[in-house]
C-alpha cells in the first residue's frame, strides 16, 4: 500500500488493479472562507475505514473478484458541495485527454508523463446536494457512482442521474413514512423544517408532496434554515413555530450541526415540551445533535434506514493504531481529537493545557465508541461495486487471471447496468439490490428518544417500516414519561351534535358550530331540520318522536273546570229534581216550567261539555264537542231570550191596549226556543259534512325555543276561528237576550222574572269579555291549549252558574225552606179585572201581566 502525500495531500491512495474513487466528509464545513473545519470522527472517519475495510475483507475473498485487488482513491469534501467537485476531478483526470506534444525536457527529448489512475467506479458521497454536484461531472465521464447516504428524491431522477445509485432508500420513501408516523399518532397539522439545500428542501418537499396526496394532513408553516445561519436565525424559527402553537409536531429534514441548535433555541425560550420532531435519518440514533438538549428532545421520533452493527468492522476499528494504520493520512488527526491528547511533531509546540498522546491509548479502551450509523451501507456500497464488477468480469473474461482486455478500460455504462443487476445479502443479511432509477428499498427502523429515567435515556426502537408502517404506540413515551401521545391539530374533533365549518384554504382548520333549535347533526359538514313530528335527540345526532300529550284529568288545568262543573251539575240536578218533586206549586208554575226545563237542560250540558273538552280526543269525542260546545249555550239563551222577548212584548203590549200579545202561550214559547235552537244544530250538522270531525297532533303549539320542551299536542280539529263561530250563535243570543233585558228594566217590582233575567246577561256579559282577551292573548302561548280550554269551561261554567244561580235558586230556596210561601193566592181572572170599573185602567194592565205570567 503506498500513501500518496505529496502529489495528493489530501486524498489516500491504495493501488490495485482496479481503482474505486471514495468521499467522505472527513472534516466539517469550515468557516469564514476555510474549506474545511474540525475533523468529523463518527461521519467521516467511521465511513472511510468502513471503506477500506470492506476493500480488505473482498481482497482476500477467493469467491468474489479472484485474482483482482481493488484499490482506491478516497478525497475529503469536506462537507461542501464545491469543495467536494473540485476535489472529484481527481477522478476524471485520466479520462482528460492532455496535449503534450509541446512540451519537451531540457535535452529537447519528449518527457514520460506517468498517466493517472483510472477511477471505474466512485463510493459516495454522503450529503446529498455534494452527490448531485459530483453526479453532474461523473455522468460527463459515465463513471458510476454509488452513495452509501444521499437521500434526495431528485436523485432518482433517472434522466438527469442516470449514472447514480443508493444503497440507502430516497426519502420519497422516508418521507412515505414519516407522513404514516404522523397520521399513526393522530396529527394532522404540523410544520417542517429544512436545513436549505438539497437533502432538507427536497426532503420536505416529498413530505409535503406525499401528506397532499394522501389527504388529512395539513402543513401549518414551512421554514428552512440557511446555510450560513445569523446569529439568532434559530430563535427566529422558534418564535415563527409558536404562532401556529397547535402544530406542536415538527417535521423536520435538518443536518446535525442545525437540530442541536434548533433544540437550544428551543430549550432558551422555555418551550421545552412544546415541540415534538419527528426527525428524518439525519438526526436517526445520533447523539450528538441532542448532546445537553435531552429534555427538549424528549420524546422525539426518528428514522433510519434499517441496519445492523456489523461486528467484523467493529474488531477492525478497536485495533486500529497509529503504527498499523498509516494508511489512513486523516488518522492521526482523529487519534488527537478522540483522546483529546497532543501528537509531538516537529516544529509544533505542544499546548501545556492538552496531554500527550502516548501512541498506547486504544479505541473503545480509552475512549468512547459506538459505530456510525451508515457504515453498514459504506460497505454494502463497495460489495454492490465488487458484484458488479465480478459479473462483468465473468461474462467478458471467463476463465482469465485477472483483468482482461475487455475490461482494460471498464465501460462505465456497461458496468452501471452490472450494478443495477446485483442482488445479493449485505452485510446485515438484508438484500442488496436497485431499482430501475438507481434506489434501493425502502426499510426502516423508527426510533424514539425516552427519558426513562436520569441515568438512562437514550433511543429505543418502536416499529419498523417496508413499505407499510408498524408501528409499537403502546411502547412510547413523551414529556414527563407520559404515555398520552400529545395533540398536534389545527382544530380538536367536533363534539356530537356540531358541525364543521371549513377554514377556507386550510383543509385540517375548522370552527364547530352548534346545530341549533331543531336541527341535528346530518354529516360532518351540515346540519339539517327535523321533520315537523320530531326532535333532535340530545347529541343531536338524529331526530326521535315529539312526546304526544294532552290535557290529563289530573292536570291543574283541569282540576279547576272539573270541580266547578261537577259543583254545577249537581246544582243543576238538584233543582230539577226540586222542581220535578214541585212540579204544580205556585213558584214552579210561576217560574214556566216547560221553558224551565228546557233551560235547566241547557245549563246541565254546559257544566257536561267540560268533560268532554278533557277527554281524551277521539272522533266521537270531537263530533260530540261540536255538537254541544254551542248547544248548551244555545238551548239556555233561546229559552231565555224568549222569555224576555215575551215579557217585553206583554210590558208594551200592556201600555198600548189590554188586549195580551201573539204566542205568550207556553207552547208558543216552546215552539219559538226550538225553532231558535235547530239553527245551530242545523249549522253543526253542515260543519259535520264539509268537514268530518278527527283529531290532529298539533307540533306548532309546544314548540319552544328548547326542543327538549316540545311537545304534540293531541286535539280535535276545531280552529280557533271555528270555535269563536261554533259560539257565535249562542253570543248572539245573549247579547239579543241582554237587550231585551235592559229594555225590560222598567217592569214593575211586582213581576218577578224580568229583573233577575237581567242581571243574568248582564253578569254573563262581563264574563264572556273577559274571556276573548284571555283567550286570543294566548295564542302564542307554549300553554296555549291547556289555557284555552280552561278559560272556555270557566267561562261557560261561570255563566251557567249565574244563570242557575240567578234564576232558579232563589226559588228553590222558597220552596225547601219557606214552604208557606209557596202556596195558590186568590186569582182574579182577565175577565173580572176588565168588568171592575172601579179599577184604573194602569192597575188592569200590570194585574194582566202578572196573571198572564203565572200561567
Amino acid at each position: 500500500i503506498i500513501v500518496i502525500r505529496h502529489s495528493h495531500p489530501h486524498s489516500i491512495k491504495i493501488p490495485g488493479d482496479i481503482t474505486l474513487g471514495g468521499l467522505f466528509p472527513v472534516h466539517a464545513r469550515g468557516h469564514a472562507g476555510v474549506p474545511c473545519g474540525e475533523i468529523k470522527k463518527e461521519k467521516g472517519i467511521h465511513r472511510l475505514e468502513a471503506m477500506m475495510y470492506a476493500l480488505d475483507q473482498i481482497n482476500s475473498d477467493p469467491e468474489l473478484l479472484p485474482n483482482i485487488t481493488l484499490g482506491a482513491r478516497i478525497l475529503d469534501t469536506c462537507s461542501r458541495d464545491t469543495y467536494a467537485l473540485e476535489q472529484s476531478l481527481t477522478f476524471v483526470q485520466a479520462l482528460i485527454q492532455k496535449d503534450t506534444s509541446d512540451i519537451r525536457c531540457s535535452n529537447g527529448e519528449q518527457p514520460i508523463i506517468r498517466k493517472p489512475e483510472r477511477v471505474v467506479g466512485v463510493i459516495g458521497a454522503s450529503g446529498s446536494s455534494v452527490s448531485i454536484m459530483v453526479a453532474n461531472v461523473l455522468r460527463l465521464f459515465e463513471i458510476p457512482q454509488i452513495s452509501y447516504a444521499s437521500t434526495a428524491p431528485e436523485l432518482s431522477d433517472n434522466n438527469r442521474y442516470d449514472f447514480f445509485s443508493r444503497v440507502v432508500p430516497p426519502d420519497s420513501y422516508q418521507a412515505q413514512a414519516m407522513v404514516d408516523i404522523v397520521k399513526a399518532l393522530g396529527w394532522n397539522y404540523v410544520s417542517t423544517l429544512a436545513s436549505e439545500g438539497n437533502y432538507g428542501e427536497s426532503g420536505v418537499d416529498a413530505f409535503v408532496q406525499i401528506s397532499r396526496e394522501a389527504g388529512g394532513l395539513c402543513i401549518a408553516q414551512s421554514l428552512k434554515i440557511p446555510r450560513e445561519p445569523k446569529p439568532g436565525e434559530f430563535d427566529k424559527i422558534i418564535k415563527r413555530l409558536m404562532e401556529t402553537p397547535n402544530a406542536r409536531g415538527v417535521i423536520i429534514f435538518a443536518h446535525e450541526d442545525d437540530i442541536k441548535q434548533v433544540l437550544e433555541a428551543a430549550k432558551k425560550s422555555n418551550l421545552t415540551g412544546q415541540f415534538k420532531f419527528v426527525g428524518s435519518d439525519s438526526w436517526g440514533a445520533k447523539s450528538s445533535p441532542i448532546l445537553d438538549q435531552e429534555e427538549v428532545a424528549e420524546g422525539a421520533v426518528t428514522i433510519l434506514p434499517k441496519r445492523a452493527s456489523i461486528d467484523g468492522f467493529d474488531q477492525y476499528f478497536t485495533t486500529r493504531s497509529l503504527e498499523n494504520n498509516r494508511r489512513n493520512i486523516w488518522f492521526a488527526e482523529f487519534w488527537e481529537d478522540d483522546f483529546r491528547c497532543k501528537l509531538t511533531r516537529p516544529g509544533i509546540k505542544i499546548d501545556p493545557e492538552k496531554k500527550k498522546c502516548t501512541g498506547e491509548e486504544r479505541i473503545s479502551r480509552d475512549s468512547h465508541y459506538e459505530q456510525e450509523g451508515k457504515v453498514q451501507f459504506v460497505i454494502d456500497a463497495v460489495y454492490a461495486m465488487a458484484h458488479a464488477l465480478h459479473n462483468m468480469h465473468q461474462d467478458l473474461c471467463p476463465g482469465a487471471m485477472g483483468v482482461c482486455d475487455k475490461m482494460d478500460p471498464v465501460e462505465g455504462r456497461l458496468l452501471l447496468s452490472y450494478i443495477h443487476s446485483v442482488n445479493f445479502n449485505g452485510s446485515a443479511g438484508t438484500a442488496v439490490l436497485f431499482n430501475e432509477n438507481g434506489d434501493a428499498p425502502g426499510r426502516y427502523d423508527i426510533f424514539q428518544y425516552q427519558m426513562t429515567n436520569t441515568t438512562n435515556p437514550g433511543y429505543r426502537v418502536i416499529g419498523q417500516w417496508t413499505n407499510n408502517l408498524r408501528l409499537n404506540v403502546e411502547e412510547m413515551q413523551w414529556t414527563g414519561g407520559s404515555r398520552q401521545i400529545p395533540d398536534s391539530v389545527c382544530s380538536f374533533p367536533c363534539r356530537s351534535g356540531e358541525r364543521k365549518k371549513m377554514v377556507k384554504g386550510v383543509p385540517c382548520c375548522w370552527h364547530c358550530e352548534l346545530c341549533d333549535g331543531y336541527q341535528f347533526q346530518a354529516d360532518e359538514f351540515n346540519c339539517e331540520m327535523c321533520p315537523f313530528d320530531m326532535r333532535p335527540t340530545l347529541n343531536r345526532t338524529a331526530c326521535r318522536p315529539t312526546p304526544i300529550i294532552k290535557l290529563e284529568w289530573h292536570s291543574p288545568w283541569a282540576v279547576i273546570p272539573l270541580f266547578l262543573a261537577i259543583l254545577g251539575i249537581l246544582a243543576t240536578l238538584s233543582v230539577i229534581i226540586t222542581f220535578i218533586r214541585f212540579n204544580d206549586t205556585p213558584i214552579v208554575r210561576a217560574a214556566g216550567r216547560e221553558l224551565s226545563y228546557v233551560l235547566l237542560t241547557g245549563i246541565f250540558l254546559i257544566y257536561f261539555i267540560t268533560f268532554l273538552m278533557i277527554a281524551e280526543p277521539g272522533t266521537v269525542v270531537c263530533a260530540f264537542r261540536r255538537l254541544l260546545l254551542g248547544l248548551g249555550m244555545c238551548i239556555t239563551y233561546s229559552a231565555m231570550l224568549t222569555k224576555t222577548n215575551r215579557i217585553y212584548r206583554i210590558f208594551e203590549q200592556g201600555k198600548k191596549s189590554v188586549t195580551p200579545p201573539k204566542f205568550i202561550s207556553p207552547t208558543s214559547q216552546l215552539m219559538i226556543t226550538f225553532i231558535l235552537i235547530s239553527v245551530q244544530v242545523v249549522g253543526v250538522f253542515i260543519w259535520f259534512g264539509v268537514m268530518p270531525p278527527h283529531t290532529i297532533v298539533d307540533y306548532d303549539e309546544q314548540r319552544p325555543p328548547n326542543p327538549e320542551l316540545a311537545r304534540g299536542i293531541l286535539k280535535c280539529d276545531i280552529a280557533d276561528l271555528s270555535l269563536i263561530c261554533c259560539l257565535s250563535y249562542s253570543i248572539l243570543l245573549m247579547v239579543t237576550c241582554t237587550v231585551y233585558a235592559v229594555k225590560s228594566r222598567g217592569v214593575p217590582e211586582t213581576f218577578n222574572e224580568a229583573k233577575p233575567i237581567g242581571f243574568t246577561m248582564y253578569t254573563t256579559c262581563i264574563v264572556w269579555l273577559a274571556f276573548v282577551p284571555i283567550f286570543f292573548g294566548t295564542a302564542q302561548s307554549t300553554e296555549k291549549m291547556f289555557i284555552q280550554t280552561t278559560t272556555l269551561t270557566v267561562s261557560m261554567s261561570l255563566s251557567a252558574s249565574v244563570s242557575l244561580g240567578m234564576l232558579y235558586i232563589p226559588k228553590v230556596y222558597v220552596i225547601i225552606f219557606h214552604p208557606e210561601q209557596n202556596v195558590q193566592k186568590r186569582k182574579r181572572s182577565f175577565k173580572i179585572i176588565l168588568s171592575d170599573d172601579k179599577i184604573p185602567k194602569k192597575e188592569f194592565s200590570q194585574g194582566t201581566m202578572l196573571n198572564v205570567d203565572r200561567n
